[in-house]
């Protein structure tokens, strides 16, 4: 649940998230030995939406990649295209280069190896498509990284993002207020406000929607288990103290309450969607207009979209 944190960036108001908190689980969760468990499934999910795309682009830029779990996937569909992975982490930058060092056999031998990158490597304008997977909900900064998003971009270029939405884990909220813990999650903002939040950024066409996935598992151990490897609680209305063992075993027990008719625990994930392009930029005719010649370049391009 980790995203970019972007520089000199001010947190979204209407959707608080601890930035603090975000680059403690980052750090925790750079440690790991796979990415999240449920982001390759989401990618998969997401890629399986890119054979109607039209636009072939010949430079993908993978926005936190080691997380996003996407390269096999994007790999198969673009093998032709340079592959770029960026990460604004040192230590997941680091993770990136380990896995491309790994012997040829158990790498991508049909496709160019990816270029690993840090926030400031990345040149305006440079990629067709910008993927991004399950990490714009986690930021404190949202509007900034899609603004960072467009600058990446290439004119009629198209960002693909995943992340989750409002009623994700919604049934941990009313056991955690009969208890008065806290929040258990952020509220993560839903697909409008996203939406409206790209137009804002300079983006054109956004098409956006969900879908809801029902996740089981057999005791309360397992489900926190794989709860904290997608990341940990972030909400500035947490409870800010240390839990005990006693409180722990509470917990599970107050997860009890989750057993549906087939025995198993059960929460809701909702996984919101988003495309959008990058048109060219319009300019406000006035009685004397003066127009940057890159500009004017990118405006008098042949017409083109991109989906």
């Amino acid at each position: 649940m980790i995203e970019q944190d972007v520089p000199a960036a001010q947190p979204d108001p209407s959707t608080p998230i601890d930035a603090q908190a975000v680059a403690h689980q980052l750090k925790r969760l750079s440690r790991a030995s796979v990415p999240p468990w449920l982001h390759a499934d989401v990618a998969r999910r997401m890629a399986d939406r890119l054979p109607y795309i039209k636009m072939q682009p010949s430079t993908v830029l993978q926005w936190q990649a080691w997380w996003g779990a996407s390269h096999e996937p994007l790999a198969q569909q673009y093998p032709q295209a340079q592959h770029l992975w960026l990460e604004s982490e040192p230590s997941l930058r680091e993770r990136c280069l380990q896995q491309l060092r790994r012997p040829w056999w158990q790498r991508w031998s049909s496709v160019r190896q990816p270029e690993v990158l840090g926030p400031v490597d990345v040149k305006e304008g440079a990629a067709q498509l910008l993927w991004s997977n399950m990490v714009l909900h986690a930021g404190p900064a949202r509007a900034a990284t899609l603004r960072a998003w467009h600058r990446a971009l290439a004119v009629d270029g198209f960002v693909m993002f995943s992340c989750l939405g409002p009623d994700s884990l919604r049934e941990l909220r009313p056991l955690y207020a009969a208890m008065h813990w806290g929040d258990p999650l952020p509220q993560w903002p839903d697909m409008h406000d996203l939406g409206d939040m790209m137009v804002e950024a300079g983006f054109t066409d956004p098409v956006m929607d969900q879908e809801r996935v029902d996740l089981s598992w057999a005791d309360a151990e397992s489900l926190l288990r794989d709860l904290r490897a997608l990341g940990g609680n972030a909400a500035p209305e947490r409870f800010s103290g240390l839990r005990t063992p006693r409180w722990r075993q509470v917990l599970s027990r107050t997860l009890e309450q989750l057993r549906g008719p087939d025995g198993r625990l059960h929460l809701t994930l909702e996984l919101v969607y988003g495309h959008a392009v990058k048109a060219a930029p319009r300019i406000k005719l006035a009685a004397q207009t003066v127009v940057p010649l890159d500009v004017m370049r990118d405006m008098v391009r042949k017409p083109g979209r991109s989906s």
